[in-house]
């Protein structure tokens, strides 16, 4: 039975002309890019594949089977994405049956079955899918490792792929892989000896044939069997009995960055175990939890290969990612996806946001915001961030802007289990790692940058600090901004009084034995370590809050600072030190401001809001204090 393995670009994907850091956005019809297409007659002697099923009976069905899958998958089912037509299952089905029901052989052949246009940049890095145990692997990749110069090679592997995927790693270490792993085998010898014997091979099959069946409901169980016989998945399960193993002897020796994905209801395998098991065995992986999916986690609907990519901060074209020329912006579908996610909670704090004209008046609305950057917004955290998804969002929506977060370092490393993907909604929304060099980068690619000099200390303030800034005593952005010409928006947030209570802070904390463990993460990386003052103190923990009735989240964009034409004027440190100074006094006056005006808001509390919904129409614009 012949092997398919699938090769392509993993090129970026562009459904909003947004204004964005260091991507100009494009239309592309489709995610992937087509890179090779052979039908290479490899001998592979360690091999098995050997069909289980009478060659004579096969060749008899197959003409009866072909009939039935192409009747049942000419229903045109295709979705549409970013504008064009996105290739789905049924289509994978129809290209790939000849495939799945021909036996010819020991024949791996390395296929492509998603149209894809010329969109893909010629530096993007490529990608091999790998469906099943082939020996060809490594030597394709050696193959065009040489034509990719300094681009690393991702190695896409699910169930047995994903064993064969890490021994091609050991076995090659001086090769910049990148391994992207989906329910990886079992390691526990004892367990799988026991299912491969029949003890447990019975529920085994039956609940990994359901599983299957529930995904490919269209797809009768007769045609099901045929392409997918019960023989099929014992030589599997064998296989994977010995993949797992030799994966195993030879962990210590991978070095590839790797992502492993843990389906939560794999009904064949304990996929959160081993991959938490992997994640401590190997020093450069991370993992991801799918806590409502199955084993073929690649086969199920909201299940995006590149958005998981992107929001683990895994796509790189180069040796080390580079936050910026590397930055892929969200998706029409990503974006849409986020904002269903968030849909509730834009919904209880129902945010109102005001900006200042040229003539200083204040409008609602972000009308006042200029559209072509660069531009610098500098502003207070709220406990946890918790303005940030509704301001990024709002942005994009209504002036079609992405912000770039300048955020705390400790996003974008290794988290202890259970914090794996907390931050991978920032990410994927262009967060970048604070540093100079970084910050130098977005501004002098005109972007709208978002910067937060309180930080961490901020964000994850104590009892009886809201809204209280902690900023640095000396300048960090102001001649930077002037060198680039960027405008300087001050802008205040309020509204966390109103939404949750902090209960137990870091000090709280600190006192009690067994909440120790939420205070050690993160504790030696402390960007702002070598300042004097309160804001060195950026103690990483998780504060322990309850939510409350909610009220209402506040913005106020001030009228911009210009900074053009003062290039050399602000290189003088006491002249940036006053704009740094009248940056700050801004943001307080933004927060006077607004905590003054939100006792006049009648829509304040929640119920009031339902009420005037509930008579208006749960779509319209809700009524804020006079302006």
């Amino acid at each position: 039975m012949a092997t398919a393995i699938g090769v392509c670009n993993l090129s970026p994907v562009f459904c909003r002309d947004m204004k964005s850091a260091s991507v100009k956005p494009k239309r592309p019809s489709s995610i992937l890019k087509p890179l090779a297409l052979s039908t290479e007659q490899a001998s592979i002697a360690a091999t098995a594949t050997t069909s289980f099923a009478e060659k004579k009976k096969r060749s008899d069905q197959e003409g009866e089977t072909t009939k039935k899958i192409k009747r049942l998958l000419d229903v045109e089912e295709s979705e549409e994405y970013c504008g064009g037509k996105r290739k789905n299952l049924k289509d994978y089905f129809e290209e790939a049956k000849s495939m799945m029901i021909r036996s010819d052989g020991d024949q791996p052949r390395w296929f492509t079955p998603i149209e894809c246009g010329s969109h893909a940049p010629v530096d993007s890095p490529l990608l091999l899918y790998i469906p099943g145990l082939v020996k060809v692997i490594e030597r394709k990749i050696k193959s065009e490792k040489n034509g990719f110069g300094k681009r690393p090679i991702y190695l896409v592997g699910e169930s047995i792929g994903a064993c064969i995927a890490l021994a091609v790693a050991a076995r090659n270490p001086h090769l910049d892989l990148v391994l992207i792993l989906a329910n990886p085998g079992d390691p526990f010898k004892m367990a799988l000896d026991n299912v491969v014997k029949g003890v447990l091979l019975q529920p085994t099959v039956e609940g990994l044939s359901q599983n299957l069946v529930s995904m490919l409901s269209y797809i009768p169980a007769q045609v099901l069997a045929d392409i997918l016989p019960k023989e099929t998945l014992l030589w599997k399960l064998e296989l994977l009995r010995s993949a797992s193993a030799y994966a195993n002897a030879r962990l210590h020796a991978v070095k590839a960055q790797t992502l492993i994905l843990c389906s939560g209801k794999d009904q064949l395998l304990p996929s959160l175990v081993e991959g938490r098991r992997l994640r401590r065995a190997m020093s450069n992986c991370q993992t991801r939890s799918f806590n409502d999916s199955g084993h073929f986690l690649f086969l199920e609907d909201g299940v995006d290969l590149v958005t998981i990519i992107k929001s683990s901060h895994f796509y790189r074209r180069g040796k080390i990612v580079d936050c910026i020329s590397d930055f892929i912006p969200p998706s029409t579908s990503e974006l849409n996806k986020v904002h269903e996610n968030i849909r509730l909670f834009i919904a209880a704090i129902s945010p109102v946001m005001l900006s200042t004209l040229e003539d200083d008046k204040i409008v609602r609305g972000l009308s006042g915001i200029p559209s072509e950057g660069p531009v610098l917004f500098v502003g207070n955290h709220m406990l946890l961030g918790l303005e940030l998804i509704p301001m990024i969002t709002q942005f994009i929506i209504e002036k079609n802007i992405l912000l770039r977060g300048i955020t705390h370092p400790l996003l974008f490393f290794k988290m202890r289990d259970g914090f794996e993907g907390a931050f991978d909604l920032l990410r994927l929304m262009g967060a970048v790692p604070l540093s100079a060099t970084n910050f130098y980068k977005l501004l002098s690619s005109k972007s709208h940058v978002l910067l937060y000099p309180g930080g961490g200390r901020e964000a994850l303030h104590r009892k009886g600090e809201e809204y209280k800034l902690f900023w640095p005593e000396q300048s960090e952005f102001v001649r930077v901004a002037a060198k680039f010409g960027a405008k300087i928006i001050p802008f205040g947030v309020m509204g966390e009084d109103d939404v949750a209570q902090l209960v137990l802070d870091y000090n709280d904390q600190i006192k009690i034995p067994f909440l120790e463990t939420l205070t050690d993460d993160g504790v030696n990386i402390n960007p702002r370590s070598g300042l004097s003052g309160e804001v060195a103190n950026q103690d990483v923990h998780t504060p322990i809050c309850v939510p409350k009735v909610p009220g209402r989240v506040y913005f106020y964009f001030g009228k911009p600072i210009e900074t053009t034409g003062r290039k050399h004027e602000l290189r003088d440190r006491n002249k940036s030190h006053e704009v740094y100074l009248q940056v700050k006094y801004e943001v307080e006056q933004c927060l006077a401001f607004l905590k003054d005006k939100r006792e006049h808001d009648p829509y304040r509390n929640v119920f009031s809001r339902l009420i005037y919904q509930a008579t208006h129409g749960f779509t319209c614009q809700i009524p804020t204090f006079p302006l």
